[in-house]
């Protein structure tokens, strides 16, 4: 790529290489700010889709995948949230829905600080974001020093990160929770259909879908579930974007009975959306390390965090993570699984300030970074007790952390609602996998789990499916209800590889690259046979496609210390175009996506 972001590049390989059709992918659908996921489907910015997207550009254009993340970055909204969609104001407003004048962020969003001249989506996804601007660095540290990258996109990832942690720590238990399906990106995954049972549809006639003109139907979500996304979302956008519940409606809920609950709100902790999280605090606290400070408080929130993971939505009988409800049951209630799951509140506050203080401008609520009240995007200034370069030092392992997190008796501490776990295999469950503080025996037992008959890993399928291949629910053609996604099978790929199982990695490195190239870059594909299903051309599927070609299988067979950064090692610091040996060097589309 030029600078200018045209392809100019020709790898040595043969005209019809899988290197040069996926470059070709993504010139396509670049718009020259940013790439769209599909032309037709979905013809606007996607927060994660970008992320994974910039991944795989570092490979081609070190500055245009900074450019991808600016531009992304560059729409968050001022109480730190990334919105899940950036609309192209060039696009009609009939070509997608729901379109800008349903979100109507710039007055639904004032209170929260929706940006005035863009407008975009009220809800998010998953945060790739930090680790995305993390190796898109790495990709060219000379250009990014020179461009000023990491000391702008700090303190936005900084605040992004405050805003899930206090803002959407809704179940009280130290975990970040999603209020719409869409916002986990895995959007009619049947671990959705308890919680979403609650709420009332929107009438049909009040919305036209417009997947449905570039989708086959019995491959989307079915109308009775879409008119309950965009129930969801209107509500959200009534009450003006608002986390949690306000005063008004606890009070009435408390004399209706509901416990200071608003009655049917949608609420999940989910174990991708968090690893994730976990994977972009490590990715983090690099940043900060090549800033200058120390990063060693982001590490260890990062393992706080695991344990939290551990304690909130682990099930050592199914030898997988679930989702937990937070709205399914009452305080002490036992799980689905039987399980007592009352957690403390205090795992993340205990230095840093009560829970669910508000984290906008002029908060501190993480305790390292400070922003002015008059705006949330200024650069971070170090406190007087210590901000980025007095973080402290934690233990380095997952269990020492979880046995710190279990035994505070911090005065902020309370019992946070227990709800329930949702009795469904998703791949969602495997994903914790990338985290390098996982403790071992857990790491063991999903391996096992992934390897058997709920996701056949290395068996009957060519790519694990989202939904177990057992499940009530299991459709290998209905989006994320049995199809396997190129994004969640890269990113097992990373977590294999991380741990130790080098063969199982290689192996769904192989298939991963062969199936892309035979189904044309899908959306995603069935995951016995590899047939393509949704759009063709897809973005990060190609993307994730170079990422795997630019690192040989054998280049990041190191696993990191637990608590140490996992994905990145062994490389020099400066120059252009350094090698990356790391587990995630290599470095996830959103379903239905609002």
């Amino acid at each position: 790529m030029s600078h200018s972001g045209s392809l100019v590049y020709d790898p040595a390989d043969p005209a019809g290489s899988l290197h040069l059709r996926a470059a070709r992918v993504l010139n396509g659908n670049w718009t020259g700010t940013s790439t769209v996921p599909s032309r037709g489907l979905y013809p606007h910015q996607w927060s994660w889709d970008s992320a994974f997207i910039a991944i795989g550009l570092r490979h081609l254009s070190p500055l245009r995948a900074q450019i991808e993340l600016e531009t992304l970055l560059g729409a968050q909204w001022a109480d730190g949230r990334i919105p899940h969609i950036v609309f192209n104001p060039s696009v009609p407003l009939d070509a997608y829905f729901p379109s800008p004048d349903f979100w109507r962020s710039s007055t639904a969003g004032r209170a929260a600080g929706a940006p005035r001249t863009v407008q975009t989506s009220g809800i998010v996804q998953p945060p790739v974001h930090a680790l995305a601007v993390w190796l898109v660095h790495r990709a060219d540290p000379g250009l990014s020093r020179a461009r000023n990258f990491l000391p702008r996109m700090y303190p936005r990832l900084a605040a992004w990160h405050r805003y899930l942690l206090h803002r959407r720590d809704l179940g009280g238990g130290g975990l970040a929770s999603v209020v719409h399906p869409w916002e986990q990106g895995m959007d009619n995954s049947p671990c959705w259909d308890a919680p979403l049972s609650r709420i009332t549809p929107a009438p049909a006639r009040s919305f036209r879908r417009a997947d449905l003109d570039h989708g086959t139907p019995e491959d989307r979500p079915t109308d009775l579930d879409y008119g309950r996304y965009v129930r969801l979302a209107t509500d959200y956008r009534d009450r003006g974007y608002a986390d949690g519940v306000d005063e008004g409606v606890a009070r009435r809920a408390s004399v209706e009975g509901g416990g200071g609950r608003r009655a049917g709100e949608f609420a999940v902790e989910d174990p991708a959306f968090n690893a994730l999280l976990i994977a972009s605090e490590h990715a983090l606290a690099r940043i900060a390390q090549e800033l200058g400070a120390a990063g060693t408080a982001r590490h260890a929130r990062a393992e706080r965090l695991t344990a939290a993971l551990v304690e909130r939505l682990w099930d050592p009988a199914a030898g997988l993570f679930f989702c937990r409800d937070v709205y399914g049951g009452e305080e002490g209630e036992s799980s689905a699984f039987g399980v007592e799951r009352g957690s403390r509140s205090g795992a993340l506050d205990s230095e840093h300030g009560p829970r669910g203080s508000a984290a906008g401008p002029g908060s501190s609520a993480l305790g390292s970074e400070q922003e002015s009240r008059s705006g949330a995007h200024i650069p971070e200034r170090r406190s007087q007790s210590g901000a980025l370069d007095s973080e402290r030092r934690s233990q380095s392992t997952a269990h020492a952390s979880q046995q710190r997190f279990q035994s505070s008796g911090h005065a902020s501490e309370r019992r946070s609602p227990s709800g329930a776990l949702i009795p469904e295999r998703s791949v969602a469950g495997l994903l914790p996998l990338i985290l390098p503080a996982l403790p071992h025996d857990i790491a063991v037992a999903l391996v096992r789990t992934a390897s058997g008959p709920h996701f056949e890993l290395g068996g009957a399928t060519r790519l694990v499916p989202s939904y177990d291949l057992t499940g009530h629910a299991f459709d290998p053609h209905r989006y994320w209800r049995g199809p396997a996604w190129f994004n969640t099978n890269w990113l097992l790929e990373r977590g294999l590889r991380l741990h130790g199982e080098h063969a199982r990695a290689d192996g769904l490195r192989a298939a991963l690259l062969d199936t892309a190239g035979e189904s044309g870059f899908a959306e995603y594909v069935d995951p016995y046979t590899g047939e393509a299903c949704g759009a063709l051309g897809f973005s990060w599927t190609a993307a994730l496609t170079l990422d795997l070609l630019h690192e040989p299988s054998g280049a990041d067979q190191v696993v990191s210390h637990p608590g140490h950064d996992a994905f990145d090692k062994a490389h020099s610091s400066t120059g252009h175009n350094t090698t990356r040996h790391s587990a995630f060097e290599t470095g996830a589309k959103g379903g239905d996506r609002g």
